[in-house]
């Protein structure tokens, strides 16, 4: 691979960078260039491979991002941040690819590129085509709740459910309304009023579903004509798929990490008088909610086909 891209993972032992440096693998155009574990901490050696890299992937707390970003501003590096540090930055490009029309060439020219949040992608995904075409009124008060596999806790929490040291049940969590993805969901959602967002964690290690539920009188719409919109928005995204569930097969949407990979399903349910209706995102937290997004990010900037390295 003597022509091979180069890619550095600032971060590569946290959650996501190692689920980055495993994927990476299998990746046919890049060669990842690695720190030596002794010098990890150093800022020097990080920012000498930084600027021989091609591309950058920061796997870092949102205060190292901000920190280490102000050294690559002066390099002629690109850069993915995994962190939430820049998603609603303007000298940032959002990095989900179906936001719209434009967003993949946005993100070809890109020098730098956030990457989504996990609930975020799949709150954006249900709610910005709704408030795209007039069907969400942007003032209308959102409830989203969320589940994630324990994953998305970091090492931390991985340990502490695999040790069992936390009980084997639903945990929720952002009690202060307060979580860090809303911001970017009421910016790429279009929302004027902030909406409430409740996550859980459940003992599962990977997987997603995000959850929004409606009265129709919110909406200017019908069930009918939201099914239609997503399906003829995601048409023939790869990564996307707008999904029938048969109730009577089956009265659950289990949660899962469709096998670890880049993909998001997209539900729609109506209440039996039709009054009320759930759109549903279903995802794997570190796949198109972390490495495997951001690995689609890259091979964009690189001009390269999208599902390289991916799943």
């Amino acid at each position: 691979m003597s022509n091979a891209l180069k890619v550095f993972i600032d971060g590569q032992h946290g959650t996501t960078g190692l689920q980055i440096r495993e994927k990476l693998e299998h990746h046919t155009h890049v060669q990842v260039i690695e720190i030596a574990t002794e010098a990890r901490k150093d800022v020097n050696a990080r920012k000498a491979l930084m600027n021989e890299a091609d591309i950058v992937f920061l796997c870092l707390p949102d205060a190292a991002s901000k920190e280490i970003a102000a050294d690559l501003y002066q390099m002629d590096t690109r850069v993915i941040d995994a962190s939430s540090a820049h998603r609603v930055d303007n000298k940032w490009t959002y990095g989900l690819p179906e936001l719209r029309t434009e967003q993949r060439t946005l993100i070809k020219n890109a020098k730098y590129v956030s990457n989504p949040g996990c609930y975020a992608t799949g709150a954006i995904l249900l709610l910005n085509p709704l408030s795209e075409q007039g069907l969400l009124p942007a003032s209308t008060a959102i409830h989203i709740n969320g589940y994630s596999g324990y994953s998305g806790g970091g090492t931390a929490m991985i340990n502490a459910y695999e040790s069992s040291a936390v009980p084997s049940a639903l945990a929720v969590y952002g009690l202060d309304f307060n979580h860090k993805h809303i911001a970017e969901i009421m910016k790429y959602s279009q929302l004027q009023r902030r909406p409430t967002f409740i996550p859980s964690v459940v003992p599962i290690r990977q997987g997603m579903i995000v959850l929004v539920a409606f009265d129709k009188t919110e909406l200017n719409g019908t069930t009918q004509d939201i099914k239609q919109l997503y399906q003829t928005k995601y048409q023939g995204e790869r990564f996307v798929q707008v999904k029938e569930h048969d109730l009577e097969q089956d009265k659950f949407l289990h949660i899962s990490n469709l096998g670890g990979s880049n993909n998001c399903e997209i539900y729609v349910f109506e209440s039996a008088d039709q009054s009320q209706v759930m759109v549903s995102a279903r995802l794997d937290n570190l796949g198109k909610g972390a490495s495997s997004a951001a690995i689609q990010n890259m091979n964009i900037m690189l001009g390269l086909d999208e599902g390289l390295g991916i799943n």
